[in-house]
């Protein structure tokens, strides 16, 4: 039997946060330009951010050194209200690779659980197809089309949804930001803006 790996970060939660940003799971330590989400140099999603909030692609790189600059990016987030975290808290890598099509995920992570802790979240964000099957598969959804939404209601019960908390979400699905999807930056970028429209 293969070894598992269980989610190395803990949730990044702002208190405020308005949107929730759900990939599938971090790559190996190895590929990590930074112990933080979307780690890896190759993966375009802090270029994304810097296009869109600085329309400058390399805003949140360390100069001179293939790294993103960390405090920098947390604090952006909570300046921001986004929030972090992946549909997958343990999974199991089929090949020794980053690749989502060769994760199998083990233990899926607790959503409703996941958004209680940021009440005023509306915005759940899936950034590539196995975030998205995660989340349709959790919350029995929808699938929405690549830059587009559906919304879903959480917390809804039979009886007493008010009293219980219900809400509803838009959903989101994004393309992927690793660069094993083949779209350009400013591509990518364009989708990403309709979240903040």
């Amino acid at each position: 039997m293969m070894e598992t790996e269980r989610h190395p970060f803990e949730p990044f939660l702002p208190e405020q946060a308005r949107i929730l940003f759900l990939g599938s799971f971090p790559p190996q330590p190895k590929r990590w330009s930074m112990p933080f989400y979307y780690p890896n140099w190759n993966n375009d999603f802090w270029r994304v951010m810097g296009l869109l909030f600085f329309d400058d692609k390399d805003h949140f790189n360390l100069p001179g050194q293939k790294r993103f600059d960390q405090p920098r990016v947390e604090a952006f987030c909570r300046e921001q209200g986004i929030a972090l975290y992946d549909t997958a808290c343990e999974v199991r890598r089929l090949k020794d690779n980053a690749s989502d099509k060769f994760l199998e995920v083990v233990t899926p992570t607790d959503l409703p659980a996941l958004l209680a802790r940021i009440p005023a979240c509306r915005t759940l964000v899936a950034t590539g197809q196995k975030a998205t099957d995660l989340i349709v598969e959790n919350f029995g959804c929808a699938e929405p089309p690549v830059g587009g939404h559906v919304e879903i209601t959480i917390g809804q019960d039979l009886f007493a949804a008010a009293e219980r908390g219900a809400r509803t979400l838009q959903l989101w699905r994004m393309p992927s930001t690793s660069r094993a999807y083949p779209l350009a930056l400013d591509r990518k970028a364009a989708f990403y803006r309709r979240l903040w429209p």
